[in-house]
């Protein structure tokens, strides 16, 4: 983490709070609170994840972006939307199915290998 910040680091306070969501809260907890406690700690898996992937993942975005010849997700859609990559299905197909699988381990790890 760059200075002037010390630990503890934004990735371990997501993951305390997400610890006490687990151990202290869901276990004495039903109904809608319990639902509710669930969701917290899942997004907050989530966001554990970003913070230790997001840097890798925005890098191999790029890389992505670059094969395929656009600057960003804006141009890349609008190239799709007007069909000027439509003679090149097999590269956007491989370059898209990887940003998926880069928002699934972030969203729902294990989910693209199930």
């Amino acid at each position: 983490m760059p200075l002037p910040h010390d630990v503890p680091t934004a990735a371990q306070l997501v993951e305390s709070v997400r610890e006490f969501l687990e151990r202290d809260v869901l276990p004495s907890s039903s109904g809608r609170l319990r639902f509710h406690t669930l969701v917290a700690a899942n997004v907050l898996g989530m966001v554990e994840r970003e913070l230790a992937e997001g840097a890798r993942h925005e890098a191999e975005h790029r890389e992505r972006l670059a094969r395929l010849g656009y600057p960003d997700d804006a141009a890349l859609a609008a190239a799709i939307r007007a069909g000027d990559l439509d003679d090149r299905y097999a590269d956007v197909h491989g370059e898209l199915l990887g940003a998926v699988r880069a928002k699934l381990e972030v969203a729902h790890p294990g989910y693209a290998d199930a």
